[in-house]
């Protein structure tokens, strides 16, 4: 997800199909004559709103920018072209994920940018598997998802912080040796704050209207101060884009065993996420189709296997960019190619981006990671010991890293519930494993 989970009243949510009474919910995903010029609209829009916060997702990720661009347009292409054959839902709008940005970060890390295109297509072949055999159904058994929004509080944490340290950043010009809090510094915290001020404002306002507007303010509002107010700005490595085969150069075993680990997880995070997204997506579809996860999954390993091939990122359909694209007035995936054919032209055209200061990013990816953290309100309903996890697991995730904060929030909550079932209910350890594939058993057939 990248941070932002709407839901619309009922009322908003079925205001054109009462109004369009014979439209049919089974024409094509891609493409209807009669909703091309909302569709186009809402891709322009969203594709803008897209820009600060797809550059910021690729900055907290260590990537480059521009490849964080070049993922997200090629993602939305084959988004759209998946439409028209297994649409997975009808209005989400593809891109990479503020959810995965530390995972690629320390993946970055650990394995170095040269070997990241080969992470990306491992990540997308196991996609695939999961995707052929539709095993999305038994992850999301082993993985809860109260676990799952922990994981991505502690992440959303990581990125408020990281975005931070811009709201206070100086030109090297303007920085002071002998003090730290100079006046050049209290106003650009000043600035910075009141930014941050109203686009939670124009947010709070206008989220269930139009959410693009305080993104559209900020940056407007940023490169007009930039040309009166000496501010860092946004530098863009103008990198070359080829194509090529992804290939490993790893020199030991070990390293080999961390990478198929990691990938997995990166794989699992992704499926998990899509999965999430289009139960949300769903409920915002202005027509109320229903999602097929199984098809986006398709796309998105599709796209993950397009992406490693330039050395580009992960994707999912993001729930920020949906929320926008429908409130825009998107109806179906047309919207989704005009989003990246935006997205496209920043790629172009990287020197645009440096028109833009670093504290209006900041601003946007501070308001995502707080969106993350917010996320743990959804964990209540399932009582108090899913929210006792999820807050365990945002804490082990942020404290001591996500892969293994993720593998000892898991390890906890199996021991939980073997002692559980062991000690408390006595049922003995065979009847408790016997049952879990019975539980198993029972989601194949019922699917």
């Amino acid at each position: 997800m990248d941070g932002t989970i709407s839901s619309l009243p009922a009322s908003q949510g079925s205001t054109y199909q009462e109004s369009l009474p014979g439209v049919s919910l089974t024409e094509s995903a891609a493409f209807q004559v009669q909703y091309a010029g909302r569709d186009i609209a809402a891709g322009l829009i969203t594709g803008v709103m897209a820009i600060p916060l797809s550059v910021g997702i690729a900055m907290m990720s260590d990537y480059p920018i521009k490849v964080g661009l070049a993922t997200v347009a090629f993602a939305c292409l084959i988004g759209w072209v998946n439409a028209w054959i297994r649409p997975g839902n009808y209005i989400g709008c593809p891109g990479i994920a503020a959810g995965l940005a530390p995972v690629l970060a320390m993946g970055v890390a650990s394995f170095g940018m040269e070997n990241m295109a080969f992470v990306i297509f491992l990540t997308a072949v196991m996609q695939a598997v999961i995707w052929k055999f539709n095993w999305q159904r038994y992850i999301l058994l082993a993985v809860p998802a109260y676990l799952v929004e922990g994981l991505l509080a502690g992440i959303g944490l990581k990125i408020a912080l990281k975005f931070s340290t811009f709201t206070y950043e100086l030109p090297a010009e303007l920085v002071a040796a002998d003090t730290f809090l100079n006046g050049a510094r209290i106003q650009m915290i000043l600035i910075s704050l009141a930014g941050l001020g109203i686009f939670i404002y124009l947010f709070a306002k206008f989220k269930y209207i139009q959410p693009a507007v305080p993104y559209f303010v900020i940056i407007g509002a940023g490169v007009l101060l930039a040309q009166f107010i000496h501010v860092p700005m946004l530098h863009v490595e103008d990198v070359s884009l080829s194509v090529a085969l992804p290939v490993p150069h790893f020199d030991s075993a070990v390293t080999w065993v961390y990478v198929v680990g990691f990938a997995a997880m990166l794989a699992v995070i992704d499926v998990i996420e899509q999965v999430m997204s289009n139960a949300a997506i769903q409920k915002i579809d202005p027509l109320k189709r229903e999602c097929n996860s199984n098809n986006s999954l398709l796309a998105i390993w599709i796209a993950n296997i397009g992406s490693s091939l330039f050395g580009g990122m992960t994707n999912l359909d993001g729930l920020a960019k949906s929320t926008t694209n429908r409130l825009a007035g998107a109806y179906t995936k047309l919207s989704v190619l005009m989003v990246g054919l935006v997205v496209t032209f920043f790629v172009l055209n990287p020197q645009y981006l440096e028109l833009l200061p670093k504290f209006a990013v900041a601003i946007v990816m501070m308001f995502t990671g707080w969106k993350m953290i917010a996320g743990l309100m959804h964990v209540t309903h399932h009582g108090p010991y899913a929210m006792v996890l999820a807050i365990l697991t945002g804490i082990l995730v942020y404290k001591i890293g996500i892969f293994e904060g993720l593998l000892v929030a898991m390890a906890i909550h199996g021991t939980v519930h073997y002692l559980v079932y062991t000690q408390v209910d006595k049922q003995p350890a065979k009847v408790v494993v016997s049952n879990y594939f019975l539980n198993l058993k029972k989601i194949t057939t019922e699917s």
